[in-house]
């Protein structure tokens, strides 16, 4: 089916009019995206969540997505053990927020594709068009042969051919009466799926090898780049979306950015220091061997792991609004990124000053694509 089923006709502008789109990535799990014992404790709660996504969707914002976790990296911080469900936490989002787009997140490991269509067209009721699924193939095997549920000898790139088939029938549910479908990982047997999505709910996924990317600009609407420095972002997007047009098909390109303010450059660059000192170490090594990888095998860890090194999961600016004004803007005039998600230390508190101080500038200079979704 592919990009067949109907897209959105006023999600989004095209690439080239300028806009970008910026959200947050939501701290539904605790610790967020600094691996320290200094950093303010997010506990991952609902609590904080529902005040954070409400400051989010009141400045203005583009979208909030959550991730899926089902088990953490240990250490004295225990990061990441104390999660939240993504769908029925956005779900509840949507309730409490009015413009925003929400974005849950489904492993394709775990759900059946029958059971995923009727929960995102579900959250496509609950927030009157704002849906988006988020679809991970899977990647930490201990976080699914915990629950029985890695499948031994399906690899990296087979795992796509799954996610294919699996995408595939939930857009067929999601467009067609009934769906019969004998495939190799699913099978549908006249299988029908009603309320349909009144709304196409968008679709994204963080696949970044040549098998995520030939998934990604085949059946989803936009890429997660894992990040870098300027000229890192900019070849990544640039090769990602020469990648799709190759296929003939045309793809977003987003990142993530942490952003830690501060009342002057030294200040925010001693803030992120202190991060730093407070590494936690030992869920740092619990990560690595999530993700299969030994602390002597530094050549063959993954942008994230060693992101994580210096206590931050992603790349950070850091610095006054003004400063993080210009950071952002060279990034999205030097690189053809759609968009960021943005994350923060603190949200509650870094919320507000982005609101005020930052968010403005950036409207003016790149104008949103997608604030028109809720009301198509």
């Amino acid at each position: 089916m592919s990009k067949t089923y109907p897209r959105p006709a006023t999600f989004g502008l095209p690439s080239d009019s300028g806009g970008r789109d910026l959200g947050i990535f939501m701290p539904m799990a605790n610790g967020g995206w600094i691996l320290s014992s200094n950093a303010p404790p997010l506990d991952g709660s609902y609590d904080y969540n529902l005040a954070a996504a409400r400051l989010a969707d009141e400045i203005g914002l583009d979208f909030i997505m959550a991730m899926a976790k089902y088990r953490g990296y240990g250490g004295r911080t225990e990061h990441w053990r104390h999660t939240l469900d993504s769908p029925m936490m956005m779900a509840a989002l949507a309730q409490a927020t009015s413009r925003v787009k929400v974005w849950a997140t489904v492993h394709t490991l775990l759900q059946n594709p029958a059971v995923t269509a009727k929960m995102i067209a579900t959250l496509d009721q609950i927030s009157h068009g704002r849906a988006g699924l988020n679809v991970v193939t899977g990647a930490y095997k201990g976080e699914f042969a915990q629950m029985g549920a890695w499948p031994e000898g399906v690899d990296h790139d087979e795992r796509y051919v799954l996610a294919t088939e699996w995408i595939q029938a939930i857009k067929a549910l999601w467009n067609e009466d009934s769906v019969t479908q004998h495939g190799k990982y699913f099978t549908l047997e006249d299988c029908m799926s009603d309320p349909k999505p009144k709304t196409p709910p968008f679709l994204v996924c963080a696949g970044t090898s040549k098998a995520g990317v030939r998934f990604t600009a085949q059946e989803m609407d936009a890429l997660f780049l894992s990040g870098g420095d300027v000229a890192q972002l900019a070849k990544a997007s640039a090769d990602a979306k020469a990648g799709a047009a190759e296929l003939g098909e045309t793809i977003r390109t987003y990142s993530m950015m942490t952003i830690v303010f501060g009342g002057t450059d030294a200040a925010a660059a001693a803030t992120a220091e202190h991060f730093r000192a407070g590494l936690d170490e030992e869920a740092l090594y619990g990560m690595m061997r999530a993700y299969g990888f030994l602390d002597a095998e530094i050549g063959k860890e993954n942008a994230f792991v060693q992101k994580a090194r210096s206590t931050f999961m992603t790349p950070h600016v850091m610095g006054t609004p003004e400063t993080v004004i210009a950071r952002l803007s060279e990034i999205f005039e030097k690189t053809s990124l759609d968009g960021l998600m943005l994350i923060f230390p603190d949200y509650l508190t870094a919320l507000p000053i982005f609101g005020e101080k930052v968010l403005p500038v950036l409207r003016e200079r790149f104008p949103a694509k997608v604030m028109e979704a809720a009301d198509a």
